[in-house]
């Protein structure tokens, strides 16, 4: 079963602004996550999200455990700080040479409830395994990353030599040719985006889309792969945001 990835290039993943999404977009690019409300007052002004809309917007993002207040400073919740470090690893995933080896994890525990089990698929994609078939799940072994000890309880782990060529073993678990043309729709958007509001709507949309990227060995991908493009638009972009924050501090 492939990724859960845009199967359509020109839908491309992008969604409207929400004064919530110019909030996380701006935590999220933060480090540490937490800004002053009168910083984040002037920072989302050029995205058209005005300070009453603000306000309310924080009111119900801490209500929902988005965010933590301290006197007048926002903070991420631990939940998103957790996003958030999956965020930064989409940018700069570890790998390691491949020597042929897979990953494969194979779910052992039952009777758990629909809940349960999209939580585990949600946690394996996450870990840029693939389904092979309900319950297997596969990946080269190029990540420099353990799988976590959670998997323990509901799982088994193996590393796994398939008899089925790795290319074709890849075509089956991944939609690498409609990943490719996301991304690159995804980067004509970005420079092609004058407006912040614009460019924080591209931009949000190749992170997403970035936390689907299979990161395969560079021998199992098209040549003209454009994972590597996307990861430095958007860092470039998070270091605009970043000095963004920074020149606001100073000024304040």
């Amino acid at each position: 079963m492939p990724m859960n990835v845009s199967s359509e290039p020109e839908e491309a993943g992008l969604r409207p602004l929400s004064a919530r999404s110019v909030v996380l977009s701006l935590l999220l690019g933060a480090h540490p996550a937490e800004l002053p409300v009168k910083d984040l007052v002037r920072l989302v002004e050029p995205f058209g999200v005005g300070g009453s809309t603000l306000r309310a917007a924080l009111s119900r993002m801490v209500a929902a455990g988005d965010l933590r207040r301290t006197d007048a400073v926002y903070r991420l919740s631990d939940r998103l700080l957790a996003r958030q470090r999956r965020q930064d690893e989409a940018l700069r995933p570890g790998t390691r040479a491949w020597d042929g080896d897979w990953e494969m994890v194979v779910i052992t525990a039952s009777g758990r409830g629909p809940a349960e089990r999209a939580d585990l698929r949600a946690r394996l994609a996450a870990l840029r395994l693939a389904e092979l078939r309900e319950g297997v799940w596969l990946r080269p072994a190029n990540l420099d990353r353990a799988l976590p000890d959670m998997l323990g309880s509901v799982a088994r782990t193996y590393a796994a030599r398939p008899d089925e060529p790795a290319p074709e073993l890849v075509a089956r678990l991944w939609p690498v040719d409609a990943w490719a043309a996301t991304a690159r729709t995804l980067l004509a958007r970005t420079a092609a985006a004058r407006t912040p509001a614009d460019r924080l709507t591209a931009y949000a949309a190749a992170v997403r889309h970035l936390l689907t990227d299979p990161v395969l060995p560079p021998g199992l991908l098209p040549a003209d792969w454009p994972g590597e493009a996307l990861r430095a638009a958007y860092a470039g972009y998070q270091r605009e945001l970043a000095a963004s924050v920074g020149r606001r501090e100073r000024a304040a």
